[in-house]
């Protein structure tokens, strides 16, 4: 399916939100699905799954999760410095802000016309695996993937201590947890804390092992597992028809 591309602007907390939006391009009402990178921004690797998901027949809105401390548009390069820019702007940005970004963009997809309001769900990368399983504790989320989530059990997320493990309980959707077994920053520990918490909890829910390492999907890394992430997408791809095929 061919999609189209587009920049939005929203305001969060009198900060200008940069999203990222790509939709079907034949006329219809599609599911709506928030996208969230991981701490480089939205760099090609994150746009290329961004699309990807689009063309299979979703408007997804992949917002710039540190626009409080980055300007407008910016793109963090993959490497040592990057990886310390990105974890200082995950720091220094407050838990309460991701919430509101999160509700912001609940309602701007629940305002698009080519999106079913009632059909609304979350993807999303390391960090953003840890937003999106954040977003599922809002009652409008659907279905939830989280790609290797990092600091669920932790409560490692932005400034202060994430509450979002003691929450799991607030779910009202199903969820797909994918991870990889050779990832040493989300362990076979934190693995089974968040799996026994779903449980625990009676969250529907789905767990995918590949044997591959963190950020697995991203496809301009030297970790990247052409294999596992084909895999991975087919049952995202599933997951989401399945949930929103009604």
């Amino acid at each position: 399916m061919q999609i189209t591309k587009r920049n939005v602007e929203l305001r969060v907390d009198d900060s200008l939100m940069r999203v990222y939006v790509a939709s079907p391009k034949p006329a219809g009402i599609y599911p709506g699905i928030i996208f969230y990178s991981d701490i480089y921004q939205l760099g090609e690797p994150m746009i290329r799954l961004v699309n990807y998901l689009a063309g299979h027949g979703y408007v997804v809105a992949a917002p710039e999760i540190f626009h409080r401390t980055e300007p407008v548009g910016k793109v963090i390069e993959p490497n040592d410095l990057g990886r310390m820019q990105g974890n200082d702007n995950a720091r220094r940005t407050p838990i309460a802000g991701y919430d509101a970004d999160c509700l912001a963009m609940i309602e701007f997809l629940k305002a698009e016309s080519a999106v079913s309001p009632d059909k609304l769900g979350t993807l999303g990368f390391c960090i953003g695996g840890h937003l999106s399983f954040r977003a599922a504790l809002q009652n409008e989320i659907k279905a939830t993937a989280c790609c290797y989530p990092t600091g669920i059990p932790s409560g490692k997320l932005g400034k202060g201590i994430a509450d979002t493990i003691e929450r799991v309980g607030e779910i009202k959707g199903e969820m797909l947890i994918v991870f990889g077994t050779l990832d040493p920053h989300i362990p076979s520990g934190d693995r089974q804390i968040i799996i026994k918490a779903l449980e625990n909890n009676n969250i529907p829910h789905q767990v995918l092992l590949y044997e591959a390492e963190h950020t697995f999907m991203r496809d301009d890394g030297y970790r990247y597992d052409s294999a596992a992430t084909t895999s991975a997408w087919a049952e995202i791809i599933a997951f989401f028809e399945l949930k929103f095929s009604n």
